[in-house]
């Protein structure tokens, strides 16, 4: 997921950079046509776009800033040239809210065309608000709100049904416990040994403070790396919390499971990242207690994972 978003935010940058290329194209073009009281405008926004791409294509927390900026140039460009247009100038108000809903999330997008709906329906009549085009106008904005909304119901149904962590690619902690309680359930039907490696990452929060949301993603998709290299197929990698992991190993004695502990631990040693240097994290070995009940298990494994955390 946050590999998709990063592809997003190259995207939009794309988009921005054609934008102050068609705003330069167009300070040119009226350049040649001899406007020359209309030219400074599109050249001023043309970099204000400039500027909205590199904040796009080189800090990923500054995308919002980016759009806003966006939405600025254009809301500032239709204003002035909305009531320059003769032909079609009801084409023109359109523009303003679906530009508005595609860059900035439902409900901001939704609050602020609301909001300017006087503002572009005057610019329009030139100062009079025309009650058709006032229905049409709001109708446009419902409509072109149906699909961000849909967008945002099915991510909230993916999320709610998809097991895995938004983050990395170890399962959300629901299914970690549902998964725990079924592979304890059945190893005690069949008499199978059971182990559950704890893995605590002190650098997390540290890292996203200091360096990013980059860094932080760094840490967790070098854990899960070199859980995938060092572990089975049928191992389970589950967060429990935002630094805490759990490595279910169904049928692992004690001393394949201390043997995974020190070949991970090693694993993860040897990973180095570029902002927080080699990887750290604390690692400790649960098996449950004979005639120890599951639910009690699963308290002894977020004690000791607290611990973990405590240092």
């Amino acid at each position: 997921m946050p590999e998709r978003r990063f592809r997003f935010l190259r995207l939009f940058a794309a988009w921005y950079a054609s934008g102050a290329l068609l705003l330069l194209g167009m300070a040119l073009w009226l350049y040649l046509m001899g406007e020359y009281e209309r030219l400074p405008l599109p050249a001023a926004l043309s970099l204000l776009m400039l500027v909205a791409t590199l904040l796009s294509v080189t800090r990923e927390d500054h995308s919002r800033l980016a759009a806003y900026l966006v939405l600025i140039c254009g809301y500032l460009l239709i204003a002035v040239e909305l009531p320059r247009q003769s032909g079609l100038p009801s084409l023109w108000v359109g523009v303003p809210p679906v530009l508005t809903l595609l860059l900035l999330p439902l409900g901001p997008a939704m609050l602020l065309n609301v909001a300017l709906t006087p503002v572009w329906l005057a610019l329009l009549g030139n100062g009079e608000l025309d009650r058709n085009m006032l229905l049409g106008y709001l109708t446009l904005v419902v409509v072109a709100a149906l699909v961000p909304w849909e967008q945002v119901r099915q991510h909230a149904l993916l999320r709610a049904t998809d097991p895995s962590d938004p983050d990395c690619p170890a399962v959300g902690r629901e299914t970690l416990h549902e998964r725990l309680a079924s592979e304890a359930e059945r190893a005690a039907l069949l008499g199978q040994p059971l182990a559950v490696l704890l893995v605590h990452l002190p650098q997390l929060e540290m890292a996203e403070e200091q360096f990013g949301p980059r860094a932080r993603q760094a840490l967790l998709d070098g854990l899960c790396q070199a859980v995938a290299s060092r572990c089975r197929d049928q191992d389970i990698l589950g967060r429990e919390g935002p630094a805490d992991f759990w490595l279910v190993l169904p049928d692992t004695t004690e001393s394949g499971a201390l043997l995974v502990q020190q070949r991970l631990g090693q694993a993860l040693e040897q990973t180095t990242l570029m902002e927080t240097g080699p990887l750290e994290a604390r690692l400790r070995l649960c098996r449950p207690r004979p005639g120890e009940s599951r639910q009690r298990f699963e308290q002894r494994l977020q004690a000791v994972g607290q611990s973990l955390a405590d240092g």
